[in-house]
């Protein structure tokens, strides 16, 4: 499926392929035997198992399953602890508040003034 649909079209990328036309109905016919087989493929697996992994088995995690996903929670929050004790929240008010060109009495064209 994967070598009549994706790698046999790239044979047209050259122009002594593009200009025959045996091989052109060769390349189509065998295209088309690719398609069969998408089909196919999608047909007998549908029909094969059910789409609701809840129907396929009851999942019961095992002591990886459980140590992962406590891992990725530690793991998660020790980042956001660790964010937020070296890069705390400030609001934009207190900076503002703070900066020199917050003041109504600072020059307007910075501190050496306009020149």
């Amino acid at each position: 499926m994967i070598l009549f649909n994706a790698s046999l079209p790239q044979l047209f990328w050259f122009k002594r392929v593009r200009q025959n036309l045996k091989l052109i109905f060769i390349i189509a016919v065998l295209i088309n035997i690719g398609m069969w087989f998408e089909r196919f493929v999608i047909i007998v697996g549908s029909l094969y198992q059910s789409f609701l992994p809840a129907s396929w088995n009851v999942y019961f995690p095992t002591w990886v399953d459980i140590g992962t996903y406590a891992g990725t929670l530690g793991a998660f929050f020790t980042m956001y602890l660790l964010f937020v004790r070296f890069l705390p929240v400030i609001a934009v008010s207190e900076v503002k508040g703070a900066m020199p060109q917050a003041s109504p009495l600072h020059p307007p064209g910075g501190a050496k003034g306009g020149h």
